[in-house]
């Protein structure tokens, strides 16, 4: 092969190495695409993973900036050459792709590629992605460009060993469903007892304010104010398990996304105005996300049940290659001692736990009258 000592047997171990280490999906399939472009030399990369509808339930590429990738539009179709490595399941090395009677444009936004390689990613018959190099950098020494054979042999070493990560990958991930189905039934559970039991108890107050409201006013007042506080009491317990039971949009619509709705259906639940704003902030390892969201989650109910404030805002931000959120409400605040004494009243303990678990850091800020701001940090990757 033509591959150098580092570029050939090291390199391809590393990459290896690389996919094994993790078991959500988007992290392998980042892995994959960055390892084959580092691997292979190539400008561009990218892996596709097909849905039932001629399209990619997942589609991830390496070399092309964010800002890019937002001009380039909606995701590709299967077609054309991808259709090629997805429906024949045949590899595809093209000195120009534009070129082959199956090329069909891109759009405008879309980087120039030339020369092209691409295989099929297989487990077993099936067809589970389609991973896919452009842009050879050139030899500038004998001036050759393009993909070789020797290229496209490496490349299938990395495809067989990316279904074998995928498949693991996606394997994890129906047991962490399964795990987060249990727990839904547990919680369900919990919710169908808890609320049952303050809808009793308030149906029995109703009933004891209703036969007193003739023959003693202030004893059947004293009870509908009962009513009120089983009332809220009951709100709160349904509040909570819905906010228990919404990190599986994470999987869908990420983190920013899913912050984004969370905060909007607190602000219309709640009288305190509730405000997300996200700054470019890049999709983060799983974990990380789920942690951030649950802190948010904790957050957001010691603001709105707590601190009496008529405002919480946010925020996530970018730092550096990972992520800052911060919860801020203009409520009551706390002395820090107090803070430490409450931490665990208030979730804190969790919260750190939660933090610390993903390599992150959670710090709070509170004084009397000035509110109280949580502000979790998460490395990059």
């Amino acid at each position: 092969m033509s591959h150098g000592p580092r570029s050939g047997l090291a390199a391809v171990s590393a990459a290896l190495l690389a996919m094994s280490r993790h078991l959500e999906v988007r992290d392998v399939l980042k892995t994959i695409v960055a390892s084959a472009r580092e691997l292979l030399d190539a400008q561009y990369a990218a892996l596709g993973v097909p849905d039932d509808h001629g399209g990619f339930a997942q589609f991830v590429v390496d070399g092309v900036s964010d800002e890019q990738w937002k001009a380039i539009g909606p995701l590709p179709r299967q077609h054309g050459i991808l259709a090629a490595m997805i429906g024949e399941a045949t590899p595809q090395r093209l000195a120009d792709v534009r070129r082959d009677p199956r090329f069909e444009g891109w759009p405008s936004a879309h980087p120039d590629l030339v020369d092209f390689l691409g295989l099929p990613i297989r487990d077993g018959d099936e067809v589970i992605g389609a991973l896919f190099l452009a842009n050879k950098n050139c030899d500038r020494t004998d001036g050759t460009c393009g993909f070789t054979e020797d290229d496209e042999e490496l490349l299938a070493i990395l495809a067989q060993h990316a279904a074998i990560a995928l498949t693991n990958a996606r394997l994890y991930e129906r047991s962490r469903e399964l795990t987060i189905a249990e727990e839904r039934s547990r919680l369900a559970h919990e919710l169908h007892d808890a609320v049952s039991q303050k809808l009793f108890s308030l149906r029995l107050t109703a009933q004891a304010a209703a036969r007193l409201v003739d023959r003693d006013p202030s004893r059947a007042k004293g009870e509908l104010q009962q009513v009120a506080v089983l009332a809220a009491e009951a709100v709160e317990e349904l509040r909570a398990a819905v906010v228990e039971l919404r990190p599986a949009a994470l999987d869908e619509d990420g983190l920013v996304a899913t912050l984004r709705t969370q905060v909007q259906v607190l602000d219309r639940a709640h009288t305190a105005r509730v405000t997300f704003t996200g700054h470019g902030v890049r999709a983060l390892p799983a974990a990380q996300e789920e942690a951030l969201l649950r802190v948010a989650q904790e957050a957001l109910h010691n603001a709105l049940r707590h601190s009496g404030g008529d405002r919480v805002d946010v925020t996530l931000e970018r730092r550096g290659g990972g992520a800052v959120l911060r919860v801020s409400d203009d409520g009551s605040g706390f002395e820090t001692p107090v803070v430490r004494r409450a931490g665990r009243h208030l979730g804190l303990v969790s919260m750190r736990d939660r933090a610390s678990g993903v390599g992150g850091r959670l710090t709070v800020e509170s004084a009397p009258g000035k509110g109280t701001t949580i502000e979790m940090e998460v490395p990059g990757g």
